[in-house]
């Protein structure tokens, strides 16, 4: 059984308008989980985000990191320890070279010089972004200052880090960069949430799904169990992953033998062929 490592309980959170964010959201996290979160625009996952993050306080509610109730006076303790990356990186990157840009974060947490260089140049290495130190940010591709603000995070070695819809507006070398990331953070063992409109990608990555709908957790699944809830999709406005929708399709038409077994990616689907 996974250690739980964070958790929100019971969460309210409203705007200026009144109309609430976040209606009672509770839910725990647990160390070395993948989890994508999902939901319309509007549906309070960004929201979500920033409360988990310690950005917002809760109206009413509250976040617990590894038994610690979250307040004012620990807060940075949950910051340094749940790092969040931005949809647009122009609202994260602040410093005028990438050098200064990455080593920001460790420099706030006091760290001694040596640690917040080792830091950075490991980040920037993961990142492959080393040959950039000396550049601006802002006058980098997107793609870039994507890199950038993953890098940002990364240094300063968080045991939760947060994507808010990463893809949005990567090419398709960039996603496959991100993906590859992805990859070598889950192998260190961190704990990634990704909020994504994309239901293909939620279906082959995540171990676990939570759909978000007014403010509400409608769903907390596998993707399998998500995918297949036809009345969940419908109402969070989301489809089918199109290999799932694929497969079924084969199975409808007696071309495969309905065993059970869903391929999550093409080389388990070429298996089952």
């Amino acid at each position: 059984m996974r250690e739980k490592i964070l958790e929100a309980i019971d969460l309210y959170y409203a705007y200026g308008n009144g109309k609430p964010a976040l209606d009672g959201v509770t839910v725990d996290i647990c160390k070395g989980e993948k989890i994508a979160v999902m939901g319309s625009n509007g549906s309070g996952k960004s929201t979500f985000f920033l409360n988990l993050n310690g950005v917002y306080t809760p109206d009413k509610g509250k976040i617990v990191y590894r038994e610690m109730t979250v307040n004012k006076k620990n807060l940075n303790e949950l910051r340094k320890n749940i790092g969040i990356v931005f949809q647009d990186p122009d609202n994260q990157i602040i410093a005028s070279t990438v050098l200064a840009e990455v080593g920001f974060g460790p420099m706030n947490l006091k760290l001694p010089k040596d640690e917040v260089l080792k830091r950075v140049n490991k980040a920037m290495s993961y990142m492959d972004i080393s040959d950039y130190k000396k550049r601006p940010p802002h006058y980098l591709s997107g793609g870039e200052k994507k890199r950038v603000s993953i890098a940002d995070i990364i240094a300063m070695e968080p045991e939760v880090i947060i994507f808010d819809e990463p893809e949005a507006g990567l090419d398709p070398f960039n996603t496959l960069m991100l993906e590859e990331v992805l990859a070598k953070l889950d192998s260190e063992g961190k704990t990634i949430l990704i909020s994504t409109h994309d239901v293909d990608f939620a279906y082959r990555w995540a171990e676990r799904i939570l759909v978000f709908c007014r403010g509400k957790i409608i769903a907390d699944g596998t993707p399998l169990e998500i995918f297949l809830n036809k009345a969940v999709l419908k109402q969070a406005n989301l489809k089918q992953p199109t290999l799932l929708e694929f497969y079924e399709l084969l199975v409808e038409k007696h071309i495969l033998r309905d065993e059970g077994v869903y391929p999550r990616s093409i080389q388990e689907f070429k298996r089952i062929l």
